[in-house]
């Protein structure tokens, strides 16, 4: 992983690139890391052949954990407005 700053370059399923962003390189190099790994699990799940393909796979494995995601997310915060909403209520109960 070479650095520059704003960059750097990365190693995703057997090939180089080079990511630029605002985010720490570290940090672009951590996403790099898990997408390659993705990409390697797909590989491995069902050789599929090209590169295209098993990126569209791995592409979509993750979205779909993000969705997931979303919706857990989504229901910890209504968990969250309901209990605060009955501990108002038991509080304008008190005073």
């Amino acid at each position: 992983m070479s650095e520059d700053k704003g960059s750097v370059t990365v190693e995703i399923f057997g090939h180089d690139y080079k990511i630029k962003g605002d985010a720490d390189p570290e940090y672009m190099a951590e996403i790099a890391r898990y997408v390659d790994g993705k990409m390697k699990e797909v590989a491995k799940g069902a050789p599929v052949g090209s590169l295209a393909k098993i990126g569209i796979l791995a592409a979509l494995n993750i979205a779909e954990e993000l969705f997931r995601m979303r919706e857990e997310k989504t229901r910890v915060v209504q968990g969250i407005d309901s209990v605060a909403r009955r501990m108002q209520r038991k509080l304008e109960e008190i005073t």
